[in-house]
């Protein structure tokens, strides 16, 4: 029995961490109060104050919480592309690159 559930256990810890690899998305920097609704000086200056950062997905509009907001700090508001790793229903930002107003990554080497 110990050794079905240390077995069960093991393949439980290598799932998530297969399932929590890096991915990229394209979005805005936005703060927890104004979520999807992105104004890059509000963000700024709400995000000062002390509200949480989060990551508005450009695709579905969805709001993310950023485990690690100090990786945005400066992009307040801006559309960026981000690497990182989805995790508990929040993101932590590995890398981040601004992206133009055609949606194409201002710098290409990613």
């Amino acid at each position: 029995m110990k050794k079905i559930f240390a077995v069960s256990a093991l393949i439980a810890l290598l799932a998530t961490g297969v399932l929590a690899k890096n991915q990229r998305w394209t979005g805005y920097v936005s703060d927890a109060k104004c979520g999807a609704k992105v104004d890059a000086a509000c963000a700024k200056k709400c995000i000062e104050a002390g509200e949480k950062v989060v990551f508005v997905n450009d695709g579905d509009k969805t709001v993310i919480p950023v485990a690690n907001p100090e990786a945005l700090k400066g992009h307040e508001g801006h559309h960026v592309m981000v690497e990182g790793k989805l995790e508990n229903n929040s993101l932590t930002v590995s890398k981040v690159k601004m992206v133009d107003e055609a949606g194409k990554v201002k710098d290409a080497t990613y």
